[in-house]
């Protein structure tokens, strides 16, 4: 007979401290620690920071699990019977899918009673520790933590032991257009190059950056760069001041050839001399002065 999840929670028994911090036990080293479940009372949370998971890197753990078995227990909490009884994933879910392609019929797992926004963060640190979630990921995590469990980013930082600073660089990324976010979560568009287009502020501006920097792979220095050089605008060229003898020479260019004389200097030895003419009568008349022998 198939045990209930009554029966499951205590087997378990008191013994998670030595692999949950905060798990207090009362019970002597020789109980054991988890428990071997059928793999389909284990269902995946929809509170799972982690949306994406690699198919080629799942099929390589797979192929572990399949050769050495599933060693580190998945930790989950109960289900209620409403919802049909069993256990949620709180961390581990990556494991869980592996263990299926493996065609694993029981699992290790071991119980923690915790709420929803406790298995959430539990969920979270777990996957900042692995380094499992991308930028995106990452960043709707804290602002989840921020919006509906009403932590403050110093909150934040201490939960999950990282700087203020870096929570708040986090979540300005979900100021980015969807597109966008899609390329830093798929890794095309670096987490840096997307925080420096944000001073773009259109979205259609943005866009079009980030698919320009991802072209030209640009380094970081490069993108910044470029972003200032397009809020500037058009660089505008200052013509170089005359000297009063250039001024002089030019005044005296067009009152001999009575028509617009500009003198462009190159260098301090090269030039040219441009004379405006406006009819053909004009330049007649200026070619008649100028090669008159």
């Amino acid at each position: 007979m198939r045990e209930t999840t009554i029966d499951k929670r205590k087997a378990l028994g008191r013994g998670l401290s030595a692999l949950i911090p905060g798990a207090h036990s009362s019970i002597t080293p020789l109980r054991r620690d988890f428990f071997q479940c059928a793999i389909e009372d284990v269902h995946p949370s929809v509170d799972n920071p982690r949306r994406s998971f690699d198919g080629a890197r799942l099929q390589e753990l797979a192929d572990s699990i399949r050769t050495q078995g599933l060693v580190q227990p998945l930790v989950v909490r109960a289900r209620p019977e409403s919802e049909g009884g069993g256990f949620t994933l709180i961390a581990g879910e990556r494991r869980w899918r592996a263990a299926q392609l493996a065609g694993q019929k029981n699992i290790p797992v071991v119980v923690k009673e915790t709420s929803a926004a406790q298995s959430f963060e539990l969920a979270l640190v777990e996957n900042l520790q692995r380094e499992d979630l991308n930028p995106i990921e990452e960043a709707e995590a804290f602002e989840r933590l921020l919006s509906e469990f009403k932590y403050t980013q110093e909150e934040v930082a201490k939960r999950v032991g990282k700087e203020r600073a870096t929570i708040s660089n986090a979540l300005r990324l979900l100021k980015l257009p969807i597109s966008v976010r899609h390329q830093v979560a798929s890794g095309e568009l670096p987490m840096g190059h997307a925080r420096a287009l944000l001073a773009l502020e259109s979205s259609s501006a943005i866009e079009a950056g980030a698919l320009r920097v991802i072209a030209k792979q640009w380094s970081a220095r490069q993108t910044e760069q470029w972003i200032r050089q397009t809020q500037q605008g058009p660089s505008r060229t200052t013509a170089p001041t005359q000297s009063a003898a250039v001024r002089d020479l030019q005044n005296r260019l067009e009152r001999a050839l009575g028509t617009k004389v500009r003198l462009e200097q190159k260098d301090k030895q090269r030039g040219a001399i441009v004379i405006d003419y406006h009819s053909l009568d004009q330049l007649d008349t200026l070619l008649g002065k100028l090669l008159r022998s």
